[in-house]
């Protein structure tokens, strides 16, 4: 008896999670996390599904799977969504502009040659390897865990350094925060991309593990990003990092978290027995993030105040309105924050472009530094996290924005004697 292939099943399967990764199929409601759970990786890694495809495809036609008039369909359905996964492709690695273009226009034409003065040391390349994973075992240091805070395995953090980098050096240094919906807070194998090429300008990284939900309570993560900054500015001249310059970054809860911590650096309400440590930051870029936890007015936001109700706050708003007020990056904006870099997605279906737009938009109206923003056509949510080219085309504007800053904040140094301080450097 012959086994039933249902081609068309198949076939139409392949077709919808191409056009899913072409555009999202939902933007409203629960609808969102299968979208996202099936578009993000087809959206990052189309040449895997591509490959995959082909080759199942080919092993399909030789036992006899597109034979018939339903075979035939199958196979032309099948070619419609190589085409797709070949637009994604095209698209994805003609995306660098759009993450170049919003630099030059916040930090002017000569932003690359300025970024590149305060290069702490030559970039090297090993020649065949793809630079993001891989590039760890070279750069990076093999006994690079340590503990920053009291919690046990989830307060712990990995370094990222060149081996070769002086312990004298004062590199500049940046803060990792990984995402997860407040509820994951993995630091690996989250930033890779990012890391690894940080490491490789002679960036100090350190990645970061936290308390999360639902076993720990609003505001622990806070709590424990803020205790990771004051670990750096104690430690890491150890690890030939410069506690003077620290930078935050970090993506989707890692975003939020990342912003918040970089507008609260002297409030003292999220820093329990260490209230006097420093943990302001040089430069803050929040990726794909959430920045305001008390509307509910928005694509998915109903849906979003509930799971903070329910697993992160576990106190309903309504009667605890200031506690959401005091998370909400978009509600602690002020003059003096740092510079700020935020990446969007306009395709991101957990987090809705809109609160990207709007978090830059009031911030620019308050704050008196540079407030850059780059929004990513076709990207989803988490388009930096695979080693695709949006994720180094991230990884590459990431670290030009900060180098730009360190720059400018090494001329502030040296010109503070005659009077110039950072702040107007960077306004």
């Amino acid at each position: 008896m012959t086994k039933r292939r249902y081609p068309l099943l198949r076939a139409g399967a392949e077709l919808l999670n191409a056009a899913n990764g072409v555009r999202p199929l939902g933007r409203e409601g629960y609808i969102t996390l299968p979208v996202f759970a099936f578009g993000w990786p087809t959206t990052e890694a189309a040449p895997l599904y591509l490959t995959g495809s082909v080759l199942d495809a080919a092993r399909r036609g030789l036992r006899g799977d597109f034979r018939g008039a339903q075979g035939r369909i199958a196979l032309v359905l099948t070619a419609i969504a190589w085409a797709l996964l070949g637009l994604i492709m095209y698209r994805n690695a003609n995306s660098k502009p759009h993450f170049e273009e919003p630099l030059r226009e916040a930090l002017g034409d000569d932003y690359e040659q300025v970024a590149a003065e305060s290069q702490p040391v030559r970039r090297r390349r090993l020649v065949g390897i793809p630079p993001n994973e891989l590039m760890r075992r070279r750069y990076v240091e093999r006994a690079n865990t340590v503990q920053y805070g009291p919690h046990g395995r989830v307060n712990r953090a990995d370094i990222w350094r060149r081996a070769d980098l002086p312990r004298d050096g004062k590199a500049p240094v940046l803060l990792q925060v990984p995402g997860g919906a407040w509820a994951i807070g993995m630091r690996r194998p989250q930033a890779y991309p990012l890391l690894s090429h940080m490491a490789d300008r002679g960036w100090v990284c350190v990645s970061i593990d936290y308390r999360v939900s639902p076993r720990h309570t609003w505001p622990a993560h806070i709590i424990d990003v803020k205790r990771a900054l004051a670990w750096i500015k104690e430690n890491i001249a150890d690890y030939g990092g410069d506690p003077d310059f620290v930078a935050i970054t970090g993506g989707s809860a890692g975003g939020h978290l990342s912003s918040l911590a970089a507008l609260t650096f002297d409030d003292p309400q999220w820093q329990p027995e260490f209230e006097e440590a420093d943990t302001s930051v040089a430069a803050a870029v929040p990726i794909y993030g959430r920045y305001d936890w008390v509307s509910a007015r928005g694509s998915g936001r109903k849906e979003f105040i509930a799971f903070l109700q329910k697993f992160v706050v576990k106190r309903p708003i309504t009667e605890n309105r200031q506690a959401y007020v005091d998370a909400s990056p978009l509600l602690r904006l002020r003059a003096d924050a740092p510079p700020f870099f935020v990446l969007h997605g306009q395709d991101d279906s957990i987090i809705p472009v809109p609160e990207g737009r709007e978090f830059v938009e009031k911030l620019r109206a308050v704050s008196t530094s540079t407030v850059a923003y780059a929004e990513i056509p076709h990207a989803q949510h988490a388009f930096d996290f695979y080693g695709s080219p949006r994720a180094h085309y991230t990884a590459q504007a990431v670290e030009k924005f900060l180098s730009w800053v360190h720059a400018k904040h090494q001329s502030g140094r040296q010109s503070s004697q005659g009077g110039l301080d950072d702040g107007q450097l960077l306004g």
